[in-house]
């Protein structure tokens, strides 16, 4: 039978969307009879079309100079911490140009995931790409941590990479690992000095010896709703419950970007959107097209800091059936983040996780629905060090057991 509907996935590299492409964007799936989008983990956008209007989306995509992929993500979106920058954080020479520089070098569509992160900040996931780019203290130089494919395997680049020789050195690792993936590939004994010598035996790079071994900040998430001032401006966060963001709401939202010469707006891992640099005086406006589509900006903070998989409603509603409950039970969740896996190999990151398994068959020949509950083994979402807290966990006490560790 044929699908009845299609996934649209297209990317938006950094995390980062001029106002002017989503708006296009947004006429063209209006036109299609869109009425929700929502964006992924790794800052990208997706909606659903019917079958019988797909086509004629991707063609008004294309003629707008605007790639997307049909019920496939073969190319991953460009995952970074721009939107941190003069919100939640400053580095001393990390500067939103720099992303943009390092971003616009990319002339090719890379097929694996590639994080560009701000070591000092907390907001936006380290190690969830396969090349992650981590800034360092000397200015434009960036830690390298690969991460094999479909592995929790970690590699550190013996040395630095200026900022400038990021896309270069990516595509060569990507070429790399693609033409040995019997080595790098799903491999949790991949070599990381062997896939160092492949790579730099085909060409040079701009380097800097590695002298101090990266540290990273104790992790805390930042509260990311609500107008919040910063130096003369403001910056607006938008989180959605159910992920789901309506046409009509983002068309408004872009018309007044447009409006008040704001050309960007910037989306982040936690499926949410900031807009940056609202000035005071324009603040009623927003607060128009927020009643206007009842928008609520202030959600408890034991709500904000959960990862669930892209466009996956088992795992979103597991998530507000166990957020009622720390609701209820006035759970503090500080400097905690929780990740839902219902599938593997999803790259989501946490501090505590609850992965979906299956036990053997009930006497009414049906799965039994059971969760097992691991935690980093000191809180830190960004480690892939895991410790079991408890297995085959029903449904109904998951959240009992998930407090505890709270």
């Amino acid at each position: 039978m044929l699908p009845q509907t299609h996934t649209i996935k297209i990317n938006l590299p950094g995390g980062i969307v001029p106002a002017g492409d989503l708006l296009t964007i947004l006429e063209a799936a209006e036109a299609a009879e869109v009425e929700h989008m929502q964006f992924g983990n790794r800052q990208q956008l997706l909606f659903t079309v019917a079958a019988g209007q797909r086509r004629g989306l991707v063609q008004a995509l294309a003629q707008a100079n605007i790639l997307c992929e049909v019920d496939a993500d073969l190319h991953p979106n460009i995952s970074s911490s721009y939107v941190v920058e003069d919100v939640f954080h400053n580095t001393a020479w990390l500067r939103e140009g720099v992303y943009k520089d390092i971003l616009d070098l990319f002339d090719f569509h890379p097929r694996l995931r590639i994080n560009l992160i701000d070591r000092n900040q907390t907001f936006v996931p380290f190690f969830t790409g396969n090349l992650n780019f981590i800034t360092s203290d000397t200015s434009n130089y960036w830690y390298c941590y690969v991460r094999f494919p479909r592995t929790n395997v970690l590699y550190c680049w013996p040395a630095l990479v200026y900022s400038e020789d990021i896309p270069v050195l990516s595509s060569a690792i990507e070429r790399v690992i693609y033409a040995n993936k019997d080595q790098f590939f799903d491999q949790p004994a991949a070599n990381g000095p062997l896939l160092h010598s492949l790579v730099s035996a085909s060409q040079t790079f701009v380097l800097q010896p590695l002298i101090a071994p990266l540290t990273l900040p104790t992790f805390t998430l930042p509260y990311y709703e609500g107008f919040n001032r910063y130096g003369s401006k403001l910056w607006l966060g938008i989180y959605r419950r159910d992920e789901q963001f309506s046409v009509a709401f983002l068309k408004d939202v872009c018309l007044l970007c447009l409006q008040t010469r704001l050309g960007q707006l910037c989306t982040t891992p936690w499926k949410s959107l900031i807009i940056k640099a609202i000035d005071l005086t324009d603040r009623p406006l927003w607060d128009v097209v927020l009643r206007k589509h009842r928008i609520n900006v202030r959600h408890a903070a034991n709500e904000l800091n959960w990862q669930v998989e892209d466009h996956c409603a088992a795992g979103l509603a597991l998530k507000n059936e166990l957020v009622r409950y720390f609701h209820e039970e006035d759970i503090r969740t500080y400097q905690l983040c929780f990740a839902i896996k219902t599938q593997p190999q999803t790259g989501l990151f946490g501090s505590i996780v609850v992965r979906r398994h299956f036990d053997n068959l009930t006497q009414t020949g049906l799965h039994a629905e059971q969760y097992e509950i691991l935690h980093t083994r000191d809180f830190n979402p960004n480690s892939k060090d895991f410790i079991s807290f408890r297995k085959k966990v029903s449904r109904d006490n998951l959240a009992w057991y998930l407090a505890q560790l709270c």
